[in-house]
């Protein structure tokens, strides 16, 4: 398990040792769910049995390889979320059952509209060969495509509200977790940095009804880039600023 061997390898983040170096029971259910997750997203075992099927799979490749990396970073956020703090409080646990329930739900969603937008990229122009040699198009109108984006994003807005949460709990603990200067400002980074990601989300919400185009709010995402760069650099010099003071 990819988990068991991060955890036994030691670890720190941002030069601070990891606390948890054992993969607790609340971890292991959530790889399970995961893995399960991972499993809706390829929906099909089945091996073709023409070259057409399995060309029309192969089609379907680059729209699973990105949810596939979304996957990974919820994962790999929440993985890093443990290793960080150890937490297994009651609030805790909670929340991080809700934070599965949304990922097994975000998942159709989450591959519905990477397939959609890789469809109309490639040429596909949003259409789909279903059983029989029917055609159909994804989206049939632009209610649809509104609703659509409008789950996507509560989805992800609901995903990474979860985890600045998570961090906040940490935050409030911190006099039990004793936590250093520099911990407490890691905390209050990473809640502000999954608060973006929220407020990216509130944003393409805002501008699907402002406007009603699917589009621009799915154009609205690619502001998370530079959204987090400003922020990972602001909030960098500041806590270099913090290393180079005496240690308390």
């Amino acid at each position: 398990m990819v988990r068991n061997v991060l955890a036994k390898s030691g670890g720190a983040w941002n030069g601070v040792p990891w606390r948890s170096h054992e993969v607790t029971r609340v971890e292991a259910l959530s790889d399970a769910v995961f893995a399960f997750a991972v499993a809706l997203l390829i929906v099909s075992l089945e091996v073709p049995q023409t070259f057409t099927e399995l060309w029309a799979r192969m089609q379907g490749f680059v729209a699973f390889a990105i949810s596939f990396a979304v996957l990974f970073q919820v994962w790999y956020t929440q993985h890093i979320f443990f290793r960080r703090y150890g937490l297994q409080d009651g609030l805790t646990v909670s929340l991080n059952g809700v934070l599965l329930f949304l990922v097994l739900f975000y998942m159709y969603p989450l591959k519905f509209v990477f397939s959609l937008l890789v469809s109309e990229m490639t040429g596909g122009g949003g259409l789909v060969h279903l059983p029989g040699g029917r055609v159909e198009a994804m989206v049939e109108n632009a209610g649809q495509g509104t609703i659509l984006m409008a789950v996507y994003s509560l989805g992800f807005g609901a995903v990474f509200g979860i985890f600045a949460l998570l961090y906040f709990r940490a935050l409030r603990k911190r006099g039990e977790l004793e936590l250093t200067d520099a911990e407490v400002f890691d905390a209050r980074a990473s809640i502000e940095h999954n608060l973006l990601m929220v407020a990216v989300a509130a944003l393409s919400i805002g501008v699907l009804f402002a406007f009603d185009s699917s589009g621009w709010a799915g154009f609205t995402y690619m502001l998370i880039g530079p959204v987090l760069t400003v922020h990972g650099t602001w909030r960098g010099k500041q806590r270099r600023r913090l290393y180079e003071e005496p240690a308390r």
